[in-house]
């Protein structure tokens, strides 16, 4: 399967066509923190917010997963005495925390949206229904999945691919701190060389670690491309979805 999607068009005055109709945006947790060790910097999630109303308004129907990393990381806090189960559904209200954030910063900005928890939370989200969420993407609204797969074990990214699967998204873009997928670490080796494109197979032969091999198994064996590129620079994700050639395609 190829970079560009079936093709949406613009949607609410913009002009151009859009390289895809559905997506599944995959952040990071850490993405929000800016320029801080730790938590939710608003002006970082007010411009992340910015960019997908600006992506919304083509027409571009938005799922959208985002990690824990920067409340909280299940895998490290197993390192610290906390046990592995524990601390992975520790992780999962994290990701709760970042959805509310995302829904609020997006709702002050006119665009409607729904948070659904693959963890029973009633007072704040949705459970998550396929069904549903296909029709909330349908009517415009942009769906927020939250608490991950609901199972320890498996990491935002698994939940990302999975959730894509399910409401037959035609892309994951990965939104992180570096600009695309490199054969080696380009904050510790400066000959870093980063890849325009790969295998599904050889990104997990490779050992990459961008996306977690469980994930990418999900997306090979749904024929699901995964687009990975930097969200620090400001306009990158309207710029993918517009087709332009910039980050790593999986696929």
């Amino acid at each position: 399967m190829g970079d560009v999607g079936s093709g949406g068009t613009a949607g609410n005055g913009s002009s151009g066509a859009t390289s895809y109709r559905r997506i599944m945006l995959k952040l990071s947790g850490e993405a929000l923190m800016g320029r801080g060790s730790y938590g939710i910097e608003p002006e970082t999630i007010h411009n992340v917010a910015a960019e997908i109303e600006r992506v919304h308004s083509r027409g571009v129907e938005i799922a959208l997963v985002i990690g824990g990393g920067n409340i909280f990381r299940g895998v490290r806090a197993a390192t610290e005495g906390v046990e592995r189960t524990t601390g992975d559904y520790m992780g999962m209200l994290a990701t709760v925390i970042n959805a509310l954030a995302m829904q609020n910063a997006l709702e002050k900005r006119g665009v409607q949206t729904r948070v659904m928890s693959a963890l029973e939370i009633k007072a704040i989200a949705e459970p998550y229904i396929r069904r549903r969420a296909v029709r909330h993407l349908e009517k415009g609204r942009i769906v927020i999945f939250a608490a991950g797969t609901g199972n320890p074990y498996f990491s935002t990214d698994t939940a990302a691919a999975l959730r894509a699967a399910e409401i037959d998204a035609e892309v994951i873009l990965k939104a992180t701190q570096v600009d695309g997928v490199y054969d080696s670490d380009p904050k510790v080796n400066a000959d870093a060389v980063r890849f325009e494109s790969l295998s599904y197979s050889d990104f997990i032969a490779k050992g990459l670690k961008v996306m977690d091999a469980t994930a990418v198994t999900l997306c090979m064996e749904n024929a699901l491309p995964i687009k990975v590129f930097d969200l620090m620079v400001e306009g990158n994700i309207e710029r993918v979805v517009m087709g332009e050639p910039i980050g790593t395609l999986v696929h």
